[in-house]
């Protein structure tokens, strides 16, 4: 398998964080490093930057990626939403930015043994952090109809979610599914015929990219086993806090559901005032943190959407602390 890694939107990210010497960065989902080896290249000679992720495997190649910089970077396994306590035991308060690359990683989709993607034959897994003690496989088979159903009609936004779900149960009552390819060809059949060839056109770009049948179905058991949506609001929360007086958090989303959470916190911390408008008088005491530096989501260019097609929906949107 290759552990080649892109980074998406890498120079975007560059003139926004804006990396100097002596200034310290996280990445709050290191991944396979990209992202910080330019930011630690930038900084040259002391820049620091504090990586996060929950996945062992990738903080164990982005060590050797980032050896040449010595000590200038920090790895921790854990979960961005203890990012305030995860910088202080490392007797740091405040820091220069906070980069979130969300979503799932290649390095994760193209291990067939992590149970990502549908395009490769293992087992339903869907972990991140492969401590976490549910699976996909125990959500597909487990839960009722009515649980499957909320799942992906929420998390994955899938217009055939009950009729995906009543197939589900049908097929689980004969036989456990345990693999991705088993689930996919479920997910295949439940949806009309007509509908599994069609693409989906990306309006900035005017090109139509063929979304799977199981494309969503995937997105929605990966964020319900991980928890994703529920981390990215304590996330944000505990980025603001972390950041320092025009300290810079970029935000890469993938999926509408992501962009409508960091949209909406971000707007959140930017305001004075978050009261009802119907409220006569401010009485929620709420002070602005946040300015907002991207009225509308920076998107990839086209050369970056053919040179790494899996930056196609890729979202960034950036503020400074205040």
């Amino acid at each position: 398998m290759s552990e080649t890694h892109i980074p998406v939107l890498r120079d975007e990210v560059l003139t926004y964080i804006d990396p100097k010497p002596n200034g310290v960065y996280v990445d709050a989902t290191i991944g396979l490093g990209g992202h910080s080896q330019s930011i630690l290249q930038v900084s040259s000679p002391t820049g620091q930057v504090i990586g996060i992720d929950m996945d062992e495997r990738a903080l164990s190649i982005t060590q050797k990626r980032l050896n040449e910089f010595q000590d200038r970077f920090i790895l921790i396994k854990g979960n961005f939403v203890d990012i305030q306590k995860l910088i202080q035991r490392h007797k740091i308060d405040k820091v220069d930015g906070v980069l979130f690359d969300l979503g799932v990683s290649s390095l994760q989709i193209d291990t067939p043994d992590r149970g990502f993607s549908f395009q490769h034959l293992g087992p339903l897994d869907m972990r991140m952090d492969r401590q976490l003690s549910r699976t996909a496989t125990q959500i597909i088979n487990d839960s009722t109809p009515e649980t499957l159903n909320k799942i992906f009609l929420e998390y994955g936004e899938e217009r055939f979610a009950k009729r995906i779900a009543q197939h589900i149960v049908t097929s689980r009552s004969s036989k456990p599914i345990t693999d991705t390819l088993q689930l996919a060809k479920i997910v295949e059949h439940a949806i009309p015929k007509r509908l599994n060839s069609k693409g989906s056109k990306n309006s900035k770009h005017k090109t139509t990219v063929r979304i799977h049948p199981a494309t969503r179905i995937f997105q929605a058991l990966r964020i319900a086993v991980n928890d994703e949506l529920n981390n990215l609001k304590l996330g944000l929360e505990a980025a603001v806090s972390a950041l320092r007086q025009n300290g810079c958090l970029c935000v890469i989303s993938f999926h509408s559901l992501e962009d409508r959470i960091v949209k909406h916190k971000l707007r959140t911390y930017s305001k004075d005032c978050i009261c009802s408008p119907k409220t006569p008088i401010c009485i929620c005491n709420h002070k602005r943190t946040l300015n907002i530096l991207t009225k509308q989501p920076i998107l990839p260019n086209q050369l970056e959407i053919e040179a790494n097609p899996r930056s196609r929906s890729a979202k960034m949107r950036v503020a400074v602390r205040v």
